[in-house]
């Protein structure tokens, strides 16, 4: 290597990721085959070097504005790392709540107490308590 050569910048966890997503972006538009996807981003999850990342993505055009900075065919990196989504966002409380009458149902049937149909109520409690739908600030 001579004095002026410089060498490769190598990437980070961050840029990876931003690989795999605009890869992700490119293969949900249908420019790549799955073989293709599968390759590229076991490729990208290696990559040492930005020319490494560069090169998986020499055959396809730049992703738009919105999901890419100023011709680079990566996404722009967040500004924060986005939050976790709390626990009570991700569980499926309608779906719990509408299947608790039939989970009391069966366990009276099978067990022959009636307390069994107080879980309806409780469980709406635990599922909904909370929630603050309705912010009058």
């Amino acid at each position: 290597m001579g004095m002026g050569d410089e060498p490769d910048i190598r990437v980070g966890h961050a840029e990876r990721q931003r690989a795999l997503h605009a890869l992700n972006e490119h293969f949900t538009a249908g420019r790549l085959t799955l073989l293709e996807f599968d390759d590229r981003t076991a490729r990208a999850t290696v990559a040492l070097t930005r020319s490494e990342l560069d090169a998986l993505f020499s055959d396809l055009p730049p992703l738009p504005a919105s999901q890419s900075p100023a011709g680079s065919p990566l996404p722009a990196a967040s500004a924060s790392p986005s939050a976790p989504v709390p626990f009570r966002q991700r569980i499926p409380r309608d779906t719990i709540m509408a299947l608790t009458p039939f989970a009391a149902l069966f366990l009276f049937i099978t067990v022959g107490h009636w307390m069994f149909f107080l879980l309806i109520p409780v469980t709406a409690i635990v599922l909904y308590s909370g929630d603050d739908d309705d912010d009058d600030d």
